[in-house]
C-alpha cells in the first residue's frame, strides 16, 4: 500500500489532479458561503471602499446587468448554454490541456465559477450577487463572476503565450523547444514514408540498419579454412 501510494504522488499528472479538484472545491465553496451569507444579511453598505467597491445584496434573474430577466425562453438557453459550456471545459481538461499545468488549474477556477452560478439558477431561478462595482461599470455581481472573468483572460493569455505550446511563446527556450519537437515529428513522417533525413533529431528513436541477409553467419564462417593462392 506504502509503496502505491508513493508511486501515486510521484506522478506529475496526479498532483495536478489533487491540486485541481482542491482549487476548485475551494473556490466553489468561496462562492456559495459569501452567497449564503450576503443572502442572509441583506447587506447593503452606503459608501463604496476606495470610491469603487462595496458589498450590495441583489438577486439577478437575468445575466450581467440584468440582460433578458424578462425573457425566460433566452435564460432557459443560457443556462443549457451553461451546462454545455462546463462540459466542454472538463473535456478540454483532459484532452487538449492535459499536458498544460498552468491552464488546468485556470480550468478548475473557471468551472468553480461556471457551476456557482449555474446552482443559484437551476435552485433559485436567479444569481446571488453581492459586489458592487458600478463605479468601474460592472454592475453588482459576485465571486463565481470574478472567477469566470479573470479566469477567462488568464487562459486565454496562458494560450497565446505560455508554454513550448503556445502561439507565441515568449521564452526562447519554449520556442526552441517547440522547434525540436516539430523537427522530431516531421523526421517520424520522412521515416514513415522512407525519405530518412541524414541527421536525425535526438527525439527521433533510433534507426539500426538490419544486417544483409546475404552475408554469411558467424556459424558458416567458423569452420571454413582460409583459402590460399596456389
Amino acid at each position: 500500500m506504502k509503496q502505491k501510494l508513493i508511486a501515486f504522488f510521484k506522478n506529475k499528472q496526479n498532483i495536478v489532479y489533487i491540486v485541481s479538484i482542491l482549487v476548485f472545491a475551494a473556490l466553489l465553496t468561496v462562492d456559495l458561503t459569501t452567497k449564503a451569507w450576503a443572502a442572509e444579511t441583506r447587506i447593503n453598505q452606503p459608501e463604496y471602499f476606495l470610491g469603487f467597491i462595496k458589498f450590495t445584496y441583489a438577486e439577478n434573474e437575468g445575466m450581467a446587468w440584468g440582460l433578458f430577466k424578462d425573457n425566460p425562453t433566452a435564460m432557459n438557453f443560457i443556462t443549457a448554454f451553461t451546462v454545455v459550456l462546463i462540459l466542454g471545459l472538463g473535456v478540454l481538461y483532459f484532452t487538449l490541456f492535459k499536458k498544460n499545468t498552468p491552464a488546468r488549474i485556470v480550468l478548475a477556477v473557471i468551472e468553480a465559477g461556471a457551476i456557482g452560478n449555474l446552482i443559484d439558477r437551476v435552485v433559485l431561478d436567479y444569481v446571488r450577487d453581492m459586489v458592487d462595482v458600478s463605479p468601474l461599470g460592472f454592475g453588482i455581481c459576485n465571486f463565481a463572476d470574478f472567477f469566470i472573468t479573470f479566469g477567462g483572460v488568464i487562459l486565454l493569455f496562458i494560450i497565446v503565450f505560455i508554454g513550448k505550446d503556445a502561439l507565441f511563446p515568449l521564452k526562447k527556450e519554449w520556442r526552441e523547444e517547440a522547434k525540436r519537437e516539430e523537427e522530431a515529428k516531421n523526421a517520424l513522417k520522412a521515416a514513415e514514408k522512407g525519405e530518412l533525413p541524414e541527421v536525425l533529431p535526438e527525439e527521433l528513436p533510433e534507426v539500426r540498419s538490419e544486417p544483409s541477409s546475404d552475408a554469411p553467419s558467424p556459424e558458416e564462417t567458423e569452420g571454413e579454412a582460409p583459402k590460399h593462392d596456389e
